[in-house]
């Protein structure tokens, strides 16, 4: 086992996605159990004390290690133009439902940079890794979780991203491809993607920086992670993985799309939330992501429109407009026990890399 695995006293290398809206405590604490490291998300849950419950629960039940995520995007700049355009281009659709669109959008997910009460919580807890995605902490911030014990762990979707989490001071780093499901971990949503490969970027990163690396993106097997490992990642995290486990917060239709075969397509957008997301194509992508549309309302704007949006559709009994993040190696999805998934996972590790591998 490498040292990074060592340090947060792993059985294997593998990291359960932190999935808002999908990650549970329950999933957290299956994973971690079984020896990989469990994961909480806390982008859709404003309130600290919803997260301080949540940890504690956790706490309370095991003395394993997990992850907890935080969104640290930039609150966009009030564009009450660019909401009324995107309102007014979305209010055919939800006139097919038989409803009207919101009258205004809000940020409904804060920042972690501006949320002093979340960063009071995580220093009062310390769990034994903080994870961020859209970008970083402020260096006020990073110092204080430092001095608590924690482990810092960046996103990243470039090299450019990545060495500015190494002049922070970040502890390892997960290196998103472009295969990922859910929200593109990009720091600035308005610069060009670079859309890289999650074995391209692992190897670009492995080289420049030396920092253990995570690599994440269409893994969703042992063998998807010895490949991770051998492009030079010292874990692989999976997200899409452990959609179909009993324990994620997943509904029935989610788990059934995820399980169909052949596979749905998956595709990125910016219509559901504001930001670049990759999930499974329906008509939410198809009809709405149109050529000559307006730009979309920032994020988390944008997703005042889009829940509206689903809950209309579900009232008004049409599963087309249903929000399922996926990545692109949905089609290899398995409904397993998340404990059942990790040894699995474990086992075809093994199989893949029996010699160079270690593992308990």
């Amino acid at each position: 086992m490498n040292a990074f695995c060592e340090r947060l006293a792993l059985d294997y290398p593998i990291i359960q996605a932190p999935m808002a809206g999908v990650s549970t405590p329950a999933l957290a604490l299956a994973v971690s159990r079984a020896g990989a490291l469990g994961s909480l998300a806390t982008g859709a849950m404003p309130a600290a004390s919803a997260v301080a419950q949540q940890l504690a629960e956790l706490q309370a039940a095991t003395d394993k290690p997990f992850n907890v995520n935080v969104f640290c995007h930039k609150p966009a700049p009030l564009d009450t133009d660019r909401d009324a355009q995107w309102l007014a281009y979305l209010r055919p659709f939800f006139k097919e439902l038989g409803s009207e669109p919101p009258t205004s959008l809000a940020e409904v997910y804060p920042s972690f940079l501006l949320n002093d009460d979340l960063l009071k919580t995580l220093i009062v807890a310390r769990p034994k890794v903080v994870s961020f995605h859209f970008g970083l902490p402020t260096v006020a911030q990073a110092l204080a979780l430092r001095q608590a014990g924690v482990l810092l762990l960046a996103c990243v979707t470039s090299l450019a991203e990545g060495q500015a989490a190494v002049a922070l001071g970040v502890d390892a780093l997960v290196a998103q491809g472009i295969e990922a499901g859910g929200h593109r971990g990009v720091f600035d949503a308005t610069i060009t993607d670079t859309h890289l490969p999650a074995l391209t970027l692992t190897r670009q990163l492995a080289q420049a920086i030396p920092l253990p690396i995570v690599t994440a993106g269409g893994l969703m097997t042992g063998a998807d992670i010895a490949a991770a490992l051998r492009a030079g990642a010292a874990a692989a995290q999976l997200g899409t993985a452990f959609i179909a486990c009993p324990e994620s917060g997943a509904n029935a239709a989610y788990r059934a799309a995820l399980l169909q075969r052949p596979p749905l397509p998956t595709a990125i957008t910016e219509v559901i939330s504001g930001r670049p997301a990759r999930g499974l194509v329906n008509r939410f992508m198809r009809d709405i992501d149109q050529p000559g549309r307006p730009a979309a309302a920032p994020y988390s704007r944008a997703y005042v429109a889009g829940k509206a949006l689903v809950a209309a559709a579900q009232q008004a009994g049409e599963p087309g407009f249903a929000v399922q993040w996926a990545g692109t190696g949905v089609g290899r999805a398995r409904a397993l026990p998340a404990a059942e998934l990790v040894r699995l996972l474990a086992d075809e590790l093994r199989a893949a890399m029996p010699v160079s591998t270690s593992l308990s």
